[in-house]
């Protein structure tokens, strides 16, 4: 299996006994404005640990962590360590790249450098711990999991890649006995997590630019799934996941000490009927045979649009219930899940015009989040889907280019703006027109300033419509300024 931007710094199992957070030291985060690394330095910061970090640009994440206490500062410079040294730790993503000033410095100065993941073992340390993985609903699922155990008074810790609405935080210490973690399989780094408990909601082509293939990152979630200790629980009706479930049942092989599975399928040992959109809600059914409470019967309601999002929420139910969370407690608990910013999160209605926010970056995301709008728009009047889509990362559209205008296709129109380039290099030929160019029927156009978008859309829109703002980069500051331009135009 590739893993190459780990390569030379860490390798999978360098969690499996990690050193406890308290034992690092003073810790300087490269990239503290991420979600995950943010996430990270938050808790330490709880935990009285003196945490300093640099980001590229300013955040509100950056300006809450210097309310809680860190230093922190915008741009990269090796005068960020301070007076840092050896005993002390540098923190670093997958996208902080190898000619970095601070971890130059930080090499020299003989400080523990780690990646991000192994920092999160390291808060993890002593708790039970709770990994989400998969290529798709990673951060609704462990949203809607915390959501449950804080419900149910269980106090847990949690780092998600996203900010979860009831509290308004994507990551807290807690202080109970459980810890709840997004596993990012992007670049392997999941790898270095060996979690008590385990899901994995679906397993899928994507970050080919460090996978080499599908099978390599089946591979990838096979050993992850070996590394787990307790329980994995897959989903039933993914081809991918279902494949890694038997890989993990092969007598004579490492896994866990248990299996377990959900879904639609006939043989999930959670099984999914009864869905029916209602609205910004989706409710449905779910039946175990079998469970820590034996026979299971539940009927719910959660407060989020999409099949999908029902299909996560019984990830999330059956994972609680696992873990010995009575049924009925778990139910309960559900229905008060408000969502995670990012994930089909409402921007603001104006003039009969829903604007909603999409983190979906992947074909099969936008797809799950368009059909889910499209059944929005059928309540109560028809209307129409709008997708404002802006791909990211260069390699993602050049290989995906048509699917996402497959995907884009279940919109009535689509603006496709230009690539997101994040962590990657521009590549010759490669923009947001490959995507456009695929959407059939001629029904997407290619905007590659932003600036237009704004009122191109607010011209489009017709009262009954739903805009969706889509993609894992900047569009997502598309929505409020639309929602503006959608109130200046009713003159209120």
């Amino acid at each position: 299996m590739q893993t190459q931007r780990l390569t030379g710094l860490l390798t999978p199992g360098d969690a499996a006994s990690p050193v406890p957070a308290a034992g690092l030291g003073r810790v300087h985060f490269t990239g503290i404005g991420g979600a995950g690394m943010s996430g990270i330095a938050r808790i330490m910061l709880a935990r009285g640990i003196t945490v300093s970090g640099s980001d590229a640009a300013p955040s509100a994440l950056l300006d809450d962590l210097l309310a809680l206490g860190a230093d922190v500062h915008v741009g990269h410079a090796a005068d960020n360590l301070g007076t840092l040294g050896p005993g002390d730790t540098l923190v670093l993503s997958t996208a902080i790249r190898p000619d970095n000033p601070e971890l130059a410095e930080a090499t020299r100065r003989g400080m523990r450098v780690l990646h991000r993941a192994t920092a999160l073992a390291s808060v993890m340390a002593g708790r039970r711990v709770i990994a989400v993985a998969g290529t798709h609903g990673k951060t609704t699922t462990t949203s809607m999991l915390t959501t449950i155990l804080r419900e149910c008074d269980a106090d847990p810790g949690y780092v998600i890649g996203g900010v979860l609405t009831e509290t308004g935080l994507g990551a807290a210490d807690g202080g109970g006995t459980d810890f709840v973690a997004e596993a990012d399989e992007s670049d392997g780094s999941f790898l270095m997590l060996s979690p008590d408990v385990a899901i994995i909601t679906n397993v899928e082509a994507d970050h080919l630019d460090n996978y080499a293939s599908l099978a390599d990152i089946e591979a990838a979630f096979t050993t992850f799934g070996r590394g787990v200790s307790t329980l994995v629980l897959t989903c039933a009706d993914d081809p991918g996941a279902k494949l890694v479930a038997a890989r993990l049942a092969t007598p004579g092989t490492p896994g866990p000490a248990r299996l377990r599975s959900y879904g639609e399928s006939a043989g999930a040992d959670y099984r999914l009927t009864d869905v029916a959109s209602r609205g910004m809600a989706v409710s449905f059914a779910v039946a175990a045979q079998a469970s820590p409470f034996g026979e299971v019967h539940a009927q719910m309601t959660v407060q989020v649009p999409g099949h999908h999002n029902a299909l996560n929420a019984t990830a999330a139910f059956a994972a609680a219930v696992e873990l010995g969370f009575a049924p009925p407690l778990v139910s309960a608990a559900i229905a008060r899940y408000r969502g995670a910013r990012r994930r089909m999160e409402v921007k603001g209605e104006e003039d009969g015009v829903r604007v909603l926010d999409s983190y979906a970056h992947h074909p099969t995301e936008l797809a799950a989040d368009l059909r889910a709008a499209r059944d929005l728009v059928a309540q109560p009047a028809a209307g129409r889907v709008i997708a404002i889509f802006q791909p990211h990362l260069f390699s993602r559209t050049r290989i995906f280019a048509a699917e996402f205008g497959a995907a884009l296709g279940l919109a009535d129109e689509a603006v496709v703006l230009d690539v997101y380039a994040a962590r990657e290099d521009p590549e010759p030929g490669v923009t947001g027109a490959l995507v456009a160019d695929a959407v059939p029927g001629g029904r997407a156009r290619f905007v590659p300033d932003r600036a237009e978008v704004v009122a191109v859309i607010a011209a489009a829109a017709r009262p009954g419509d739903v805009v969706l703002t889509m993609g894992a980069g900047d569009v997502t500051m598309l929505g409020p300024r639309l929602v503006e331009a959608l109130r200046g135009r009713r003159g209120g």
